[in-house]
């Protein structure tokens, strides 16, 4: 009986190993695929014209990235750090607003019942649904009405409207803020305004920064709403410069490595605000979860 068992002990520890092994392949390759692009953005980044026309994609040649970070600041007059620079305003403020926004349609949409609460939150999961790329027209629409085309608010003001962080923010205050601490900070006094940002944002701050995170990431990745919105190469964000510079490489083929470094370079403050959120992020749940 003895021997049966371990003989059966033994085949489920072979079992085991197999599936992990073979887990542990598929998620090495899919590790693979994913960073490939990365690599050779990174190798191709560092390559002259010449290397980067006539070497193989995959394989480094002479190292040349800070001549090319030179010439990318210094084409058309510094014209890309103007980019980088809207970017940063474009995605920071706008997160910024966004996540403020979100924080406050959710905490009221948890903990305040009043008629049509629950079909506000339905048309807010539809607009969840609804991609980008489908309201672009008609937001284009909306400002050239105002005459707001080509300014930084038409790029700006839709960028603050996040359903998705709504319907975080709304799930997340539902469960993290207890409706006990909200009464007992009404029979203390405080006032709602206060409860909210004295005890509600304070419970919320781990889905704040997820929201700030995603949003982030969307405002920097948005390409087809300043594409529509903007003629003004002053106010062009990042993505949609390099766009402009790609499309003039059969012209200028200097363009081409420019526009590779700049893309190189437009990743690193996404890079940057995840790692520096990061522990504030951690921190929060470690925070929520001990209280």
């Amino acid at each position: 009986m003895s021997l049966l068992t371990r003989t059966d002990g033994a085949h489920a520890t072979r079992t085991g190993r197999a599936s992990t092994a073979v887990a542990a392949g598929f998620l090495t390759l899919a590790a693979c695929y994913m960073l490939l692009p990365v690599y050779w953005l990174l190798v191709a980044a560092t390559k002259s014209q010449g290397d980067l026309v006539d070497s193989p994609g995959l394989r480094p040649a002479h190292w040349h990235l800070g001549a090319n970070l030179a010439a990318l600041f210094r084409q058309q007059d510094g014209v890309y750090a103007r980019w980088l620079l809207n970017s940063l305003l474009y995605a920071g403020a706008g997160a910024a607003v966004a996540t403020a926004l979100s924080a406050a349609a959710g905490y009221a949409l948890a903990k305040y019942r009043f008629p049509g609460r629950e079909l506000l939150f339905s048309v807010i999961l539809g607009g969840v649904l609804v991609p980008a790329t489908a309201l672009a027209l008609p937001l284009f629409l909306m400002f050239a009405e105002v005459e707001a085309t080509n300014t930084f608010w038409s790029v700006f003001l839709p960028s603050v409207v996040s359903p998705f962080g709504v319907y975080l923010s709304r799930v997340f205050a539902a469960a993290s803020v207890p409706d006990e601490v909200i009464e007992a900070a009404r029979m203390d006094g405080a006032g709602e305004l206060r409860i909210f940002t004295g005890i509600g944002l304070r419970m919320m701050s781990p889905a704040l920064v997820t929201v700030f995170l995603f949003q982030f990431v969307v405002i920097w990745n948005n390409f087809l709403l300043p594409l529509v919105m903007l003629q003004d190469d002053d106010l062009y964000p990042v993505t949609l410069g390099l766009y402009t510079w790609q499309t003039q490489t059969s012209r200028l083929p200097v363009l081409q490595s420019l526009t590779i470094v700049g893309a190189l370079v437009s990743v690193v403050p996404i890079v940057l605000t995840f790692l520096l959120l990061q522990r504030y992020w951690r921190a929060g749940l470690s925070a929520g979860a001990v209280k």
